[in-house]
């Protein structure tokens, strides 16, 4: 291998590691208000909605809220089997037997 794919790699490395262990290993030492803690708790849940929303509203990387959007189709009903069951596995397993379904009906 050359060097210079190895710096690049300890390069790409650092430039990835550095600010995902930094924050978790200053702010660790530090027990913050209630107040933070809860306003925290809500940044996960907020990330994978915005990232399911892309997924369901631009599938090819344009926005497309029609009737004609498959994704959004699954989608109601597999919010549905999240809100009604809270369970990961059900509401996956509804997910892709409801895309496989919908997909092979309307080829």
């Amino acid at each position: 291998m050359k060097m210079e794919l190895v710096w690049i790699i300890i390069g790409m490395a650092l430039a990835t590691g550095i600010p995902r262990f930094l924050p978790v290993a200053v702010l660790s030492r530090f027990e913050f208000p209630e107040v933070v803690k809860e306003w925290l708790s809500y940044v996960p849940p907020a990330v994978l909605a915005a990232l399911v929303a892309v997924s369901i509203l631009a599938p090819q990387g344009i926005v497309e809220i029609t009737l004609a959007n498959r994704y959004i189709w699954v989608f109601i009903p597999t919010l549905a089997v999240a809100v009604y069951t809270k369970s990961p596995f059900y509401t996956l397993v509804a997910g892709i037997a409801l895309m496989a379904l919908l997909n092979n009906l309307f080829v």
